[in-house]
């Protein structure tokens, strides 16, 4: 019996160690997430440029996919662990609008904070050859993207813009919504992402049935920035397309660093994402998606505050909490340090 009890203290003890051993808390890395988008969209390669920078600083970013943004708004704001989400900013704007006179969205805005503005994208409209404008979709069967995306709430203030009324609105996915256009079950499709998008990089579209509608209405362009999508950009379209777009940011949460342990770490996280960002930009730019090279640290949307950790990550003196010597996939150039002041300039860090 005594050999028993000595062998049992023995194993509590060895499982105590391995449980509660002076190195168990620094190996267990704290949780960091960001929420972006569907598998063939643009914000899923975003995020996973971003976590490839905190990958080359010995730190793991999880790439969580999504329905797109309104779920990345509330999951910034309301999921744990979840320090990061990738927003349209016309989805801001519909939440800052609303928030004066609705209590619930005043709720949920609160403490969502600004981190990066990120890039245009481009509003996509998918249809069968037959339809030439937005106007033609006036009592067409048309799919708008699934009920908590940006893709849903840009298509539906547009529609509204131009008095076009569907006959048929479908909530499905991007993927969905191709196969059923192919399949002739729906005439059009709204995606709003930016190109180019890899949905329509080998979709085997045949140009002579289906093609990208011109978006050209002056409203809509009133409203919205009027773009172009270049010729070639996807293998269906051969000439420069008109459309319009909204602008990708990237969002976060007021983390307080007093106030506990948690949003110590996750204000560490912020900073350290944010400082990373800043000063491998050029890397971004070089060698991530095509559209960080159009990303303006300047263009910051009105009207929303810049997070606090944020700022801090981008003090020149910041130093991020790197396991390893972080990863220089290109030498420092002196445009980083511009960009340093031009962002330090719109914000007053």
């Amino acid at each position: 019996m005594k050999n028993f009890a000595k062998r049992s203290l023995q194993l509590l003890g060895a499982v105590l160690v391995m449980c509660f051993g002076p190195n168990s808390i620094e190996a267990q890395e704290f949780e960091k997430n960001i929420l972006t988008g569907g598998p063939t969209g643009t914000y899923i390669q975003i995020g996973r440029d971003i976590s490839n920078l905190m990958a080359g600083c010995g730190q793991t970013l999880i790439v969580n996919e999504s329905a797109g943004s309104l779920e990345n708004f509330l999951g910034v704001r309301r999921r744990r662990a979840t320090q990061f989400g990738i927003v349209q900013s016309d989805v801001l704007e519909y939440l800052k609008t609303y928030s004066a006179n609705d209590p619930d969205i005043a709720r949920a805005i609160a403490g969502v904070r600004i981190a990066f503005p990120l890039y245009n994208e481009e509003v996509h409209i998918l249809a069968s050859k037959d339809l030439g404008s937005v106007a033609d979709l006036n009592g067409k069967r048309v799919a708008v993207g699934v009920a908590d995306s940006g893709t849903f709430l840009t298509a539906s203030l547009l529609l509204d813009l131009v008095g076009v009324e569907a006959g048929e609105t479908l909530t499905i996915g991007p993927d969905e919504s191709m196969a059923r256009l192919k399949n002739g079950e729906i005439d059009a499709f709204f995606y709003v992402a930016g190109a180019p998008a890899s949905l329509f990089a080998d979709s085997g579209l045949d140009a002579s049935k289906f093609h990208l509608l011109p978006i050209v209405d002056p409203v809509l362009q009133a409203v919205y920035t009027p773009v172009q999508i270049p010729a070639g950009t996807y293998d269906f379209i051969s000439d420069p397309l008109d459309t319009v777009a909204v602008k990708a940011v990237l969002m976060t949460y007021e983390y307080e660093r007093r106030r506990n342990n948690y949003h110590r770490l996750s204000c560490d996280a912020v900073a350290d994402v944010s400082n990373l960002i800043l000063n491998q930009f050029s890397a971004l730019q070089q060698i991530g998606h095509p559209k960080w090279g159009q990303v303006d640290l300047n263009d910051l949307p009105p009207g929303w505050d810049i997070g606090s950790c944020v700022n801090r990550g981008l003090d020149v003196n910041y130093v991020p909490n790197c396991r390893q010597e972080p990863a220089a996939s290109l030498p420092d150039s002196p445009a980083n340090a511009a960009y340093r002041e031009r962002i330090c300039a719109a914000i007053g860090c």
